[in-house]
């Protein structure tokens, strides 16, 4: 079957494009939860969520050349373990990604408009949403000026934060949404710190979803993802030593906006205006990219009547409408009900069940079709269940109700197709 994709993306393409993708809310938010767990000990921390997304990287890209169609984990667990590993899978991802979009929003809201973040973070996503719905993407173009631009910022911030006077104070110890601290937790608190840097690293499966339309899928999206995930772990250990060096790890775990506290207190506050503006550009890309892939996991799962059926509408535009604006509504909800660093823990919690999925089904791939180990899909699975079981109680709970809530919807919506019509979801 012919297609209208031309295959015209090389190495350098595909790298830029993840790291468009990467290099987003996390950045600019992870930091102060992640300092609270891990104390001292937050390169290590940056580190594990390194070779975690690692490990989820070489999953997702086997399973995407191996199945080259819309909806992620979610067609992967249906089709490689059952269909009941796929609903998980599918609502996980709209879970964490809604969370996602939240926390970006929060993020936005945060650094534009300290004053009044909701109202700031509930527009942008009315914005992104829109943009959404009249089919704007990032190109490769894009992606470029994007990348650059936000590595710029981040250097002036290292630069800063390295080089800078120390800016460290004694400060109670409560986090950007006005609660109160723990103490580092040894070990399992460098754990949960990871679980919260992986937040920062999603994204990487952006790359996967190129194999339509870059040169020699195997060879490009391997090597592309080994670039991507190690230009983002160089450069997340760089500014997270700045921000140590610069504030302290105490003093870090109880900023909303570290970054502009860093360059503030440098004795060059006029770049705070550059890193506040870099961090709106880098939050809105990345809330422009998670909802639209909130959007078509919600198409592929309304599609098989998973979801309610009037979500797989396409407008004239070629665009799912319904299923863009309901992402959008539920990511305004989480939005105005959550701060950013519960937004951000509810988000990695789902994300790392949809990974655990992802690595599941690939081990269940034969050694031809894989292009990784497999003893990858088997760390990254342990690391997975791992990391989502030590993050805040209260998010893990929240997290399990909602995967259980919207798995049992959408297994009761599939069985009522099933007995209506005799035509059950495939796979």
């Amino acid at each position: 079957m012919s297609s209208s994709v031309q295959r015209r993306l090389g190495t350098a393409d595909a790298t830029v494009l993840g790291l468009a993708a990467m290099l987003g809310t996390g950045v600019f938010a992870v930091w102060a939860p992640a300092a609270a767990a891990a104390g001292s000990l937050l390169l290590v921390a940056v580190v594990l969520a390194g070779i975690v997304a690692a490990c989820n990287a070489a999953s997702t890209a086997d399973l995407a050349v191996a199945h080259p169609e819309s909806g992620g984990g979610y067609v992967y667990g249906r089709e490689r373990i059952a269909p009941g590993a796929g609903r998980l899978a599918g609502v996980a991802f709209l879970v964490g990604k809604t969370s996602s979009a939240a926390a970006a929003a929060g993020v936005f809201g945060g650094y534009v408009l300290p004053s009044q973040p909701l109202p700031a973070a509930v527009l942008v996503i009315v914005a992104g949403t829109v943009l959404n719905t009249s089919g704007v993407r990032w190109t490769a173009r894009g992606a470029y000026a994007l990348v650059g631009g936000t590595l710029a910022v981040l250097l002036v911030v290292v630069v800063i934060g390295l080089l800078g006077p120390d800016v460290t104070a004694v400060s109670p110890l409560t986090n950007p949404d006005g609660e109160a601290v723990p103490g580092p937790g040894g070990g399992l608190g460098v754990l949960t710190a990871a679980a919260l840097v992986f937040f920062a690293f999603a994204g990487y499966a952006r790359i996967a979803t190129l194999g339509e339309e870059v040169r020699d899928p195997r060879r490009t999206i391997r090597r592309a993802v080994a670039l991507a995930l190690g230009i983002t772990l160089l450069t997340y250990l760089l500014v997270a030593s700045a921000l140590v060096v610069g504030l302290g790890t105490d003093r870090l775990a109880t900023e909303a906006t570290p970054l502009v506290t860093v360059v503030d207190a440098g004795e060059t506050s006029a770049l705070g205006v550059l890193v506040r503006a870099g961090a709106a550009v880098a939050a809105g890309s990345a809330l422009l990219s998670v909802l639209v892939g909130v959007s078509r996991t919600a198409l592929a799962m309304a599609r098989r009547r998973e979801l309610p059926g009037v979500l797989a509408h396409i407008s004239s535009r070629g665009t799912p409408l319904r299923a863009d604006v309901a992402g959008g509504v539920v990511a305004i909800g989480i939005a105005a009900l959550a701060g950013p660093v519960a937004a951000i823990a509810l988000s990695a919690c789902s994300v790392l069940v949809y990974y655990a999925v992802i690595n599941l089904a690939a081990l269940r791939m034969a050694p031809a079709e894989r292009s990784w180990p497999r003893w990858t899909s088997a760390l990254g699975l342990l690391m997975c269940v791992t990391f989502a079981a030590l993050l805040p109680t209260r998010q893990v709970v929240i997290t399990a109700v909602a995967l259980a809530v919207g798995w049992a919807l959408c297994t009761l919506l599939g069985r009522g197709r099933t007995s209506t019509s005799g035509d059950g979801p495939a796979g």
